[in-house]
């Protein structure tokens, strides 16, 4: 009888299962990782351990990889399938010599010296009861808990009291056949794998659990002794006329109102409360890109998360994620709004800091809260804001607010060592539950101030909400951006730091904008968002079940054949089963009239359906501009489609945070693949419409309408009134489009939305188009063109409207 068949361990590996409950690192090892199924696997392990191989065998067993119990058999040369740095430790004295690891090694090595065609993977395996990260101050705990190298008894506890918590990482597999032939098979080469072995263990720990937690008084403590705050402290004495010791209070209770008080204790609480709440609400969550993350934790890069805000879920689900992907969840900077009663504790125990919405040229508050946001890169731990200041409300990215970005560049350029890199993230959903909340706003409704009250009435609301998104985008190193931006910026800023640069500013506007296009560059197409955008292009919100399915056929192809970015994802299925999911969620209606089903959005809805179409409408920007253009035009030409993209694409960037680095590359890809579907045929001096074509293309082209009706207006106006005022163009902007709405049914908050024609006219300064009697050709020859793809109806309505405004 073998070893780990026994009676006495299999009775142990017994009792074990019924402790333990594993969570595998990542969820899918042959996806995210390069592990090939069809080459042998030999794991290795930082400590001998008879309970971390029975949950490592659990765990391979579901994988459908090979059990740590079944050697490798190479010819006539048996493998331990299990590779340990350093033998077990013993209650008391000295634990075994790694020779064996080495010995076993070396073996391997000669093995692939020998055969050539054998190519074995070394897959790392780390192995966590707990992610416990230990305090500065927290002797006892560490005494008892020795989670690295614990003796038999310690891991006796630690299963006991921390089985739940269980967690398995799989690293990328390194293949032993490439590293004999490119560093040789001597026993030199064994030495050298184990020490980058132990370093990639400490790493890898490193990021599971985080930094030590520190003490939060000697935090306070050490803060104040900085020289900013002291600074800062003599300066609310001195303008105030108050002591030192008063103003020492005064910033010691900004402290208390500002810092986190994270609980490991209360993440572990949270993980099954939000478990619970996930499987209740959401039938799924959908995860891309966080392979990549993980990557640069285990680098040692300072990661500041910098994800969209569309609902109060947001940092729930975020924190959720990356501690189940083996990452720390991070602290989040929250609108002081948030801290009530009994949430507000929480919150902060679970990482929150606090912010005021606005600083009011409080200069020790500021210094207070740069200092501390200085001292939580310092010692690592990851950082979470959102860029947008507050959740959007119409579905669209709103324009950034930059303080939060600034003060992360601050910290930059006082020379933090480690590289500092932001992380867009997109977050999505079949349902969010505030936006019918939101649109009451729009229209003009009081906010509600959050409380305790508002917490449980949502609790109520609680159903099915379908599909969760987290889509993790490119990652933006905030050192090379400077570099890039400004080569010489280290030696300005150790002579101009005390002097803010001028060009700092540009700076964090210019990586403002490039977050928020690259959290739109990783956009969920799911299955509410697209059905939504295909019902909202039709005139009475309503189509034919097979002609709906059909378009989100099209779409669905358009959005994998030529993708907008490779790091946006695209929901599962045909146009089919997309529609039953929607209809499951009761976003849709169906009604059967006698002749077939009919698909439609309920006329009380259908203005909180926007919201979902405007999360992914800039997916379909440039599609739509092309099908505009194809069945606008009389005689389409590649040429003249890429004048119209040409003189758009700044505004719809400027709008929609669009990131399409070759635009007409990408427009030339979109009308082939036209043409492969059979909607447009000829060549590129004229493309016609087929009779298959009408329908799609004409829905695609809807998709825009709107937005070219809000270009038509400004630019008839700058036609009308070249001297026009930002402020007046902005205001008579906004009222020709409310007449417009009112006079043809247009129902979207954002066609209303001051704020957006605030940034169009901002945009539209940048590009000389203000108050700027020599670009009138240009003005006129972007109005004909927009004018020319409206509706003869809403043309004359815009046209007649703006003359008006030229004799007023």
């Amino acid at each position: 009888m073998s070893t780990h068949t026994s009676f006495w361990l299999s009775s142990v590996r017994w009792l074990q299962r019924k402790l333990v409950h594993t969570v595998v690192v990542p969820q899918e090892p042959f996806a995210d990782l390069n592990l090939d199924g069809e080459r042998p696997v030999v794991y290795v392990m930082k400590t001998e351990s008879c309970s971390d191989k029975a949950a490592l065998a659990d765990v391979t067993d579901k994988l459908g990889l090979p059990s740590p119990y079944q050697p490798l058999m190479v010819g006539d040369h048996t493998i331990p399938r299990v590779m340990c740095l350093e033998g077990a430790k013993p209650l008391f004295g000295a634990r075994k010599q790694d020779q064996a690891y080495l010995s076993t090694f070396s073996q391997l090595l000669n093995l692939h010296k020998q055969q050539p065609e054998l190519d074995v993977q070394l897959v790392p395996v780390s192995l966590y009861w707990g992610r416990t990260p230990g305090k500065e101050d927290d002797t006892m705990r560490a005494a008892v808990f020795e989670r690295e190298s614990p003796s038999w008894l310690r891991k006796f506890l630690m299963i006991l009291f921390l089985g739940r918590d269980n967690f398995v990482q799989f690293s990328n597999a390194v293949s032993v056949k490439l590293m004999a032939e490119q560093h040789g098979t001597d026993e030199t080469i064994a030495h050298k794998l184990s020490r980058v072995a132990r370093v990639h263990f400490r790493r890898q720990r490193k990021v599971m659990t985080g930094p030590v937690l520190p003490n939060r008084q000697a935090l306070f403590a050490e803060l104040l002794r900085s020289d900013n705050i002291q600074h800062a402290i003599d300066e609310e004495a001195a303008s105030k006329k108050i002591s030192s010791s008063e103003a020492r209070h005064i910033a010691e209770k900004y402290l208390d109102e500002i810092a986190a008080d994270y609980s490991d204790g209360l993440i572990r609480v949270s993980e099954r409360l939000l478990t619970w709440l996930w499987n209740k609400l959401y039938s799924g969550i959908n995860i891309k890109g966080a392979e990549q993350i993980r990557q640069l934790h285990h680098d040692g890069h300072e990661i500041v998360y910098v994800p969209c805000h569309r609902s109060h879920m947001d940092y729930l689900l975020l924190s959720y994620i990356l501690y189940f992907q083996g990452m720390v969840p991070p602290h989040i900077a929250a609108g002081i709004n948030l801290n009530f009663w009994p949430a507000g504790p929480m919150f902060r125990r679970g990482g929150a800091f606090f912010i005021r919405r606005s600083f009011n040229g409080n200069k020790l508050y500021t210094a207070v809260f740069k200092e501390y946001l200085d001292r939580l890169f310092a010692k690592g731990y990851s950082v979470e804001y959102f860029t947008e200041g507050g959740r959007s409300r119409t579905g669209r990215l709103l324009a950034p607010k930059t303080g939060m970005l600034a003060m992360t560049m601050h910290s930059v350029l006082r020379g933090i060592e480690r590289p500092v890199t932001l992380v867009p993230v997109y977050l999505g959903y079949d349902h969010v539950m505030e936006v019918a909340t939101y649109l009451k706003e729009l229209r003009g409704k009081e906010k509600k101030k959050e409380s305790v009250w508002q917490v449980l009435g949502a609790v109520r609301k609680l159903g099915n909400f379908g599909q969760g998104y987290v889509n993790f985008g490119e990652p933006i190193n905030l050192q090379q951006f400077l570099t890039d931006l400004q080569p010489e910026w280290r030696t300005q800023v150790n002579a101009e730091l005390e002097q803010k640069p001028a060009w700092l500013t540009p700076a964090v506007n210019g990586l403002a904008n490039k977050v928020m296009t690259r959290i739109n560059n990783a956009a969920a197409a799911t299955a509410v968002t697209l059905t939504s955008t295909v019902l909202l292009a039709t005139e009475q919100n309503a189509l034919e079940r097979g002609k709906l399915e059909h378009q989100l056929n099209f779409y669905l192809d358009l959005l994998k054949e030529v993708p907008y970015t490779g790091f946006i994802s695209v929901a599962e299925g045909d146009g089919a089963s997309l529609l039953q999911q929607g209809l499951e969620l009761k976003k849709f209606c169906i009604q059967n009239d006698g002749i077939g089903d009919i698909v439609s959005i309920d006329e009380n809805v259908a203005v909180t359906m926007t919201y979902y179409r405007n999360n992914i409408i800039h997916l379909f920007a440039i599609p739509s501009l092309l099908a505009c253009c194809l069945i606008g035009f009389e005689n389409s030409n590649r040429e003249q489609m890429h004048q119209v993209l040409q003189r758009l694409y700044p505004l719809l960037k400027a709008e929609l945070f669009m990131g399409c680095q070759q635009i007409q590359d990408y427009a030339d890809k979109l009308l082939a693949r036209f043409a492969a579907m059979g909607f447009i045929s000829g060549d590129e001096q004229q493309w016609r419409v087929t009779p298959e074509g009408e329908l799609p293309l004409t829905l695609l082209a809807e998709v825009m309408s709107e937005t070219l009706q809000r270009y038509a207006i400004i630019f008839n106006l700058l036609a009308a009134k070249p001297q026009i005022e930002r402020g007046d163009l902005e205001s008579e902007s906004h009222l020709l489009a409310s007449r417009l709405g009112r006079l043809h049914g247009i129902t979207a908050p954002e066609f209303y939305d001051k704020k957006l024609y605030s940034m169009l006219s901002i945009k539209l300064k940048e590009l000389g188009y203000l108050n700027n009697n020599n670009n009138m050709e240009e003005i006129s020859a972007v109005r004909d063109l927009v004018n020319q793809l409206l509706t003869p109806q809403v043309r004359q309505t815009i046209v007649a409207s703006a003359e008006v405004q030229q004799e007023s």
